[in-house]
């Protein structure tokens, strides 16, 4: 497997576990519903998406489209894929904006400034 695509399938997987164990630690059945969701864990992905942004280098965007949207495949799981998909997903939509643009940015700062 190429270099790149392992670390992607690392992402997703680690993305996904990130959200569960949220989950997990909350007791809640969906990432966003969570206790101090806009407070400790969507602030902590932008975290998580800047250090895979700057491995991932120039297609370091991907970080933070995959970490925010592994929150589906979870409430999938907890939860149940219902009527509320489509709302769900414009929710992660907006969501993953910012932590898109936080990963990019990494990715760009680790592509422009290589160690010599």
């Amino acid at each position: 497997m190429h270099r790149g695509t392992t670390t992607i399938v690392l992402l997703l997987l680690s993305s996904t576990a990130y959200w569960r164990g949220v989950c997990w630690i909350t007791g809640a059945s969906e990432p966003w519903d969570a206790a101090d969701y806009w407070r400790l864990w969507y602030p902590c992905s932008f975290v998580l998406s800047a250090l895979f942004g700057w491995v991932l280098k120039r297609p370091g965007w991907m970080a933070g489209a995959i970490l925010t949207f592994a929150q589906l495949p979870v409430v999938g799981i907890n939860a149940g894929i219902g009527a509320l998909l489509p709302a769900g997903l414009a929710v992660l939509c907006a969501l993953a904006g910012p932590v898109i643009a936080v990963s990019a940015l990494s990715g760009w700062i680790a592509e422009r400034f290589k160690p010599v």
